[in-house]
C-alpha cells in the first residue's frame, strides 16, 4: 500500500519516510513515530493500518541522522542496537530528529490539505509527546508507552494539543507510580493504563496483548476521528 519516498528538513538534511496512502481522498493525516528497531514491517504496516481507515499516514526515519536504511526485528541483539541507535539520536545537539518530524508534519499537512495527527510507540512514543509539546501543525497526538515520558523533564512540558497516552501497568521500563504521577500533572491528557507490558500493541513482540492493542486502536481512532477528521 504504501512506498518511501524522501523529505527534506529545514536544515537541508534528507531523510526517508513511508507513506501510505488511502484509497480516497484523505480524510486527514497521521505521522507514524517508529520504535527503536526502525521503520520495520511492523511500523510500516501500521501506517498501511491509518490509510485504510481513511488517513495519509508518514512514518519518518527518526534513525536516519545516525544511520542509514534500519530495520530491525525484536530480538535481544536488535534491542540492543535499537537502544544505542537511539541513545546516539538522543545526543544529537538541538532540536536533532525533531526536525525531521517537523518535516514529516508538515508533507503530510501540504499533502493531505487536512489535519495532522501524530502517534507513536515506545521511543516514538516519547517523541511523540514532544511533539505535541514543540512542533507545529498538529491536532492531536497520541503516544504509546512512551519510554521517559513520566521524567521529570518530559513531565514539565506542556502540550500544544489534546493527548491520549497509552500504557501498560506491567511494563517494567515506566512504573505504574510514574504514570499516576503523569496523570496528576497533566488532567488534561486523557490516559489510559492496561493489564499489559511494554509494547503491546506489536504483533511480533512476545509482549503483544491482542485485546489491549485493540482497545487502544479503537480509543486512538475515535480521538482522532474527533481532533483530526
Amino acid at each position: 500500500m504504501g512506498q518511501f519516498i524522501d523529505l527534506k528538513s529545514a536544515d537541508g538534511f534528507s531523510f526517508p519516510a513511508y507513506v501510505a496512502q488511502p484509497a480516497g481522498a484523505p480524510k486527514g493525516a497521521i505521522v507514524v513515530l517508529q520504535e527503536i528497531f526502525g521503520v520495520n514491517s511492523h511500523i510500516r504496516s501500521v501506517a498501511d493500518g491509518y490509510a485504510a481507515q481513511g488517513y495519509l499516514a508518514v512514518a519518518p526515519s527518526t534513525f536516519h541522522r545516525v544511520k542509514q536504511g534500519v530495520d530491525l526485528g525484536y530480538t535481544n541483539e536488535d534491542m540492543q542496537a535499537g537502544f544505542a541507535l537511539k541513545t546516539a539520536v538522543e545526543e544529537l545537539p538541538a532540536p536533532g530528529v525533531l526536525a525531521d518530524i517537523q518535516a514529516a508534519i508538515d508533507h503530510a499537512g501540504k499533502e493531505s490539505g487536512k489535519k495532522v495527527g501524530i502517534v507513536g510507540f515506545c521511543w516514538g512514543g516519547l517523541l511523540t509527546w514532544r511533539s505535541a509539546a514543540e512542533l507545529n501543525g498538529l491536532a492531536a497526538a497520541v503516544p504509546y508507552y512512551g519510554g521517559g515520558v513520566t521524567t521529570e523533564a518530559e513531565v514539565a512540558r506542556a502540550p500544544k494539543v489534546p493527548v491520549l497516552a497509552h500504557f501498560g501497568e506491567r511494563d517494567h521500563w515506566i512504573p505504574v507510580d510514574t504514570v499516576e504521577a503523569f496523570k496528576k500533572a497533566h488532567p488534561e491528557v486523557e490516559v489510559h493504563v492496561y493489564a499489559a507490558d511494554h509494547g503491546f500493541n506489536c504483533d511480533q513482540r512476545g509482549s503483544y496483548d491482542a485485546a489491549a492493542a485493540k482497545l487502544a486502536l479503537e480509543r486512538t481512532l475515535a480521538f482522532f476521528a474527533k481532533h483530526v477528521g
